[in-house]
């Protein structure tokens, strides 16, 4: 971890070895620019009806949502646990963007990997680096028995397993922070997903704007990341769209369950 001041303000710098060149399962998977499908869920989703979905295509991570979804910290830590025993990824969005400091307490019940919404600020992406990583690497606490992957590890094993593993998304839903998206993609930073609804409504905002719809934004984004290793997730919603967008190359699709 490299420390600096911009501005007068303390910004954490995360070196990005441990979290890419020796990057673990899903984490490698998006690096390497595969395809990689995932399935929305509702947090309250019951054992049976979480096989059914999961049984339904060769999905890689399910997603939950507390943004626009009301959601205790025990339904969460089940989710997970339940998540956990069948060894699916889960791959959480936080209730709000300032909420990125509570990014470590939220892994600390059982998620895999976060998405935080509306990210325009580099501050909040070092804010997201710094409690989404371990030390060295990042600044996250110890704690948590939700915590996935714990068995058998040392403080300092997992650590280093953790950084290799989780997996670190920011969501573009503004036609500003799309055109500032290489810059938020910082080193630790797995990915950037499309929010669709509110960047429409970006767009709009901005008649006059070079982007002029979604599709042209996400065809930028994925442009401006070429070579850098960070992948664009779009909400496409159903199978039937994956190839439109991996022509744009999108390499993550979330669809409905």
């Amino acid at each position: 971890m490299q420390i600096n001041f911009e501005n007068g303000r303390e910004v954490t710098t995360v070196k990005g070895d441990s979290m890419f060149e020796n990057a673990i399962g899903l984490k490698q998977k998006y690096r390497n620019g595969e395809r990689i499908i995932g399935v929305s869920m509702a947090p309250n989703t019951p054992p049976d009806r979480f096989d059914q979905i999961m049984d339904k295509d060769d999905y890689d991570f399910v997603s939950i949502d507390s943004q626009h979804t009301p959601l205790s910290e025990e339904r969460i830590a089940a989710f997970c646990d339940m998540a956990a025993e069948r060894d699916v990824f889960v791959q959480f969005r936080i209730k709000h963007t300032r909420n990125a400091y509570l990014i470590g307490n939220y892994l600390d019940l059982g998620p895999c990997g976060i998405e935080i919404p509306q990210t325009e600020l580099e501050e909040t992406v070092d804010d997201a680096l710094h409690y989404f990583y371990y030390p060295p690497a990042g600044g996250r606490s110890f704690g948590g028995r939700h915590r996935r992957g714990t068995e058998d590890k040392t403080t300092e094993e997992y650590a280093d397993w953790w950084n290799s593993f989780g997996i670190l998304w920011l969501q573009i839903e503004s036609v500003e922070a799309a055109t500032r998206g290489h810059l938020l993609a910082k080193a630790g930073v797995d990915c950037l997903s499309m929010g669709p609804t509110d960047l429409s409504m970006s767009i709009k905002a901005h008649p006059q704007h070079w982007l002029k719809s979604v599709d042209d934004t996400i065809a930028y984004l994925c442009r401006s990341l070429e070579g850098t290793g960070v992948a664009v997730c779009h909400r496409n919603r159903t199978p039937d769209t994956r190839e439109k967008y991996a022509d744009m190359g999108v390499t993550v699709f979330l669809e409905s369950a």
